[in-house]
């Protein structure tokens, strides 16, 4: 269970921009002037994904569109112009990243999953470099399900029972093994390890039963304390081969945890209170709960029962000197005792009405003892802006005050309640949800049912408030018979944007706070941020004249920077730089060093892999220098906190529409559009080395891998110091210059030429002049690749006229370097931009094709663009598949109002 959330510092200080309520020499006012300083300085991002479908199979494609906001105006962010997303697999690693450039706000991608990927709780993360200030918690972060039936012959169905005894719990979890059609694994070898979040692990070896199940037997010793962790099963198949599964355990406890949170933060004495109660339990579950309050006297003061998700309220006002505590009831009979919060002999109170849309209705309540003792102020404000604020006078322990929501953007509203020596007393948040800064979407043409393969030319048209805008939106379009919705908690833009981002934690089915707008809803809504939505503001840090530099600047382009140095580590000023790469097209740019060494290559835009080399000289054109690039910091992963969202049988939870995409992915197999990767059993071969084995399996070589005169190895260069002095007299037809200008730089002592020339060097592809082999240390290398006739070196042109040595270095293996460091030059592959792919969407009306067509995702634009008039064009073409089609629309316009609008048809 999540504490109360209290969020200080950067995260949240940034939330109040007050020029609008500036009175010149009012204390209060001056504290308002020095937030407004801060959030000008510490703007905050929002990210959300629109994802084409809400759960996936090994051989799809994850398509996302990625809108970011600015919070303090909710309009498209200017402050980053690089985004990264991330898919991350159940050991909480990197599957892959993408980088992605954005105008207005928004980018877009895919992830191709391919049969190299288990099955599994995958997680996809999105964040800019600026929103690390804040902390992760902020960030895009949802668990998608991705099974695996095309490219998987076990499929597993587990299942837990908990018991007690003698304080210790005891599962018992049953492992069922079948194959894709169902059949169980009887009679099989099952070798398993559990591991759990105590790094600890039990390994034993068991057989399938004649329903192809075993029993797992899990002890916690530690009562109420849940554990997390995993079952590593490797089943051994009637052919002999081994296959792993990889089995979550959520927990190891059916344990509730309980908890209490009075309105406004405080119990006050002699003030009646609302106090809001969460019941969860170790998978992360509100599970609903009843039971009674009574004081420390045993006398019973009132009842309560929660009403959704473990969520509900109470009423108290509690008196000076009593104790309370909560005697709770659980759906399995069992009973606890829980202490309420201490309650203040005096104090400030907040009581919000929040049930009306047009409206709040807030009472603020003091102790008898606080009365006349000046004036306290209350502001109502949304993402740093004010809305509202008033003085509340102290002549009467009870003020109230009516504050209007027309104006209010949708989203979290936080009221704050200030003493009268400007110190915040109460606190509470509540949701106002706006019409006006809504899209209102339709689309004409639409028709209630279509035929197969029919075509649908549809026109996209949005407005707001009765006006055309001009917005950018995605749209995807799924078969709901095939991709069955999961309405409360697939990705939602107002979700997203409005409600999750601005909240840390686990929040349970999302959606459904948007998904009616009733009275019933609006209170779910209020419990939820009574609960889970408390913040506290470090207003000392406000205070502090000193405001510190983001430890992460904003991205606005991407840039190559770093540090030129004497080989004695001093800096070397005004430097020559140059960089250059060859790996597409010759790039070339020149810059020189600060008075500190530093350079930069600002506003650059490259690709993925694409490899660079840095050359650095002092301003003299001396070459003895050392290029040290300024480290990018990736951003840790820590264990994922949607616990609620893991599900234990991925597979079986999605098997129909793993069953219904097998037929596609057949098909794009057939079509030679997928590719499969674990099809083959490991073979062991044995055969005579080769040069084409001795050289790296990266070499660059244009002959192709191994086509040299001589290959030297990693292992022939086991005992040596450095590379001048092992090609001295070891390499037939090269040697090394020993002349002052030469130096180190290898040369071609074959005699075609009169005159030993110097040889050229190709280093990870990029080919370089006047290198020295010494400017490589000997432990970098994976191989080098000799070449001395012109029949093998003619393919370099010019620059293999004199030989070439083709040398590849370690990246990606062993020490995975992701650069090299040498006097003089540095050789690096920067993370570049990934490629935007395109959906691929046939058209029928071109070329008749008789073939099936059981695409999972039928459509999916996500750069669908309203003109002037508010109009934008969809054309595509329905599959073979019949059954309800629903349309996905989401989108933002250049005021930050946003769109969501589903829409369905049928096909018959």
């Amino acid at each position: 269970m999540k504490k109360r959330l209290i969020v200080c510092f950067v995260g949240l200080l940034s939330l109040f921009s007050f020029s609008a309520f500036i009175v010149d020499e009012d204390p209060f006012t001056e504290l308002l002037k020095k937030l407004e300083e801060f959030t000008k300085k510490f703007p905050q991002e929002k990210i959300h994904l629109h994802l084409d479908k809400p759960y996936y199979a090994i051989g799809d494609d994850i398509w996302f569109k990625a809108y970011v906001i600015d919070s303090r105006d909710q309009k498209p962010t200017a402050i980053s112009n690089i985004i990264y997303v991330e898919l991350i697999n159940e050991k909480d690693s990197i599957q892959k990243q993408l980088k992605l450039s954005m105008k207005g706000g928004i980018a877009w991608g895919d992830f191709k999953l391919t049969d190299s990927l288990n099955e599994g709780n995958y997680r996809i993360r999105a964040y800019t470099q600026w929103m690390r200030n804040a902390g992760s918690a902020f960030f895009f972060d949802k668990t998608i399900k991705i099974g695996n039936s095309w490219a998987n012959k076990v499929f597993t169905k587990t299942s837990s029972q908990f018991t007690t005894e003698n304080l210790i719990e005891k599962v018992s979890t049953t492992i069922q093994f079948t194959n894709k059609d169902g059949k169980p694994y009887t009679n099989s070898e099952v070798n398993y390890e559990i591991q759990l979040n105590t790094n600890k692990s039990s390994k034993a070896k068991t057989t399938t039963n004649a329903n192809g199940e075993i029993k797992i037997p899990i002890i916690n010793t530690q009562p109420n304390l849940s554990k997390s962790g995993k079952i590593l099963a490797t089943i051994t198949m009637p052919d002999g081969q081994k296959v792993v599964k990889n089995i979550p355990i959520k927990t190891t406890s059916n344990a509730v945890d309980v908890q209490f949170f009075p309105e406004g933060g405080n119990l006050i004495a002699g003030l009646p209170c609302k106090i809001a109660i969460k019941a969860i339990n170790t998978n992360g579950l509100g599970e609903n709960v009843n039971g009674v309050i009574i004081d420390n006297d045993g006398t019973e003061i009132s009842s309560f029962e929660t009403v959704y998700l473990g969520m509900g309220t109470l009423s108290l006002t509690p008196n000076e000197g009593k104790t309370y505590s909560a005697k709770i009831k659980f759906a399995n009979g069992t009973e606890k005792t829980i202490n309420l919060p201490k309650v203040e002999p005096s104090g400030y109170a907040l009581a919000v009405n929040n049930t009306d849309t047009s409206k709040m209705a807030i009472k603020i309540m003091m102790s008898p003892n606080l009365l006349n003792q000046g004036d306290l102020n209350l502001i109502a404000q949304h993402n740093g802006t004010i809305f509202f604020a008033t003085k509340v006078s102290t002549a009467k322990q009870i003020a109230t005050v009516v504050v209007p929501k027309i104006n209010f953007p949708s989203g979290i509203v936080q009221i704050t309640l200030f003493s009268p020596n400007n110190t915040p007393v109460s606190e509470r948040v509540a949701f106002a949800n706006n019409a006006a800064d809504k899209i209102d979407i339709d689309l004409q043409n639409l028709k209630s049912s279509y035929g197969k393969k029919s075509n649908m030319d549809l026109t996209l048209v949005a407005s707001n408030n009765s006006k055309i805008t001009q917005g950018s939106f995605s749209v995807a379009v799924t078969n709901s018979s095939v991709v069955i919705p999961d309405i409360e908690n697939e990705s939602n833009i107002l979700t997203s944007l409005l409600l999750t981002s601005d909240l840390t934690g686990y929040i349970e089915k999302p959606n459904h706070y948007f998904s009616n707008n009733d009275l019933k809803t609006h209170i779910e809504l209020d419990n939820l941020l009574l609960t889970q939505g408390w913040r506290k503001i470090d207003w000392k840090a406000i205070n502090n004249p000193s405001i510190q530099t983001p430890t992460y600047p904003a991205e606005k382009s991407m840039k190559i920077s770093g540090l030129v140095t004497t080989n004695n580590k001093k800096p070397v000023a005004n430097g020559k730089i140059t960089l250059l790469s060859t790996t597409k097209g010759m790039v070339m740019a020149n810059t020189t060093s600060d008075e500190n060494g530093h350079f930069s290559f600002d506003g650059v835009s490259f690709g993925d892999s694409i490899k660079f080399v840095l050359q650095g000289s002092t301003k003299e054109g001396k070459k003895d220098v050392r290029i040290v690039l300024d480290k990018f910091q990736q951003q840790s992963i820590g264990a994922n906190t949607n616990n609620g969202d893991i599900e234990t049988n991925v597979n079986t939870s999605i098997l129909k529409y793993l069953t219904e995409s097998d037929n596609y992915f057949e098909e794009q197999y057939k079509k030679g559009f997928l590719n499969r990767t674990n099809q083959l059993k490991t073979v062991n071969i044995v055969q005579k080395v080769t040069k084409e084995d001795k050289a790296s399996p990266n070499s660059s070589n244009l002959n192709g891998r191994g086509r040299a005169n001589y290959v030297v190895t990693e292992e022939d260069l086991k005992n040596t110091l450095s590379l001048a002095q092992y090609f001295q007299g070891r390499v037939p037809g090269v040697a090394v210059s020993t002349e002052e200008d030469t130096r180190g730089q290898p040369i071609l002592t074959k005699g075609r030429f009169e005159a030993a020339p110097i040889m050229a060097v190709s280093l990870d592809g990029i080919v370089l002049r006047d290198f020295s082999l010494d400017n490589i240390e000997v432990s970098e290398v994976e191989s080098i690749e000799v070449i001395t006739d012109v029949a093998l070196s003619v393919i370099y042109g010019v620059d293999g006229y004199n030989g070439i040595l083709i040398i590849t270095t370690k990246r990606g293996k062993g020490k995975k370097m992701s650069e090299i460091s040498a006097p003089g030059i540095t050789i690096f592959t920067p993370k570049g931009y990934d490629i935007v792919r395109q959906f691929y969407s046939p058209k029928y009306d071109v070329k008749q094709d008789d073939k099936p067509d059981f695409r999972p995702t039928v459509y999916w634009n996500p750069h669908v663009v309203s003109d002037a008039t508010g109009k934008a064009t969809l054309n595509y073409y329905n599959t073979d598949q019949t059954g309800t089609y629903r349309i996905v629309i989401e989108g933002i316009d250049a005021d930050g109002n946003l769109a969501r609008k589903v829409i369905t048809y049928q096909v018959n």
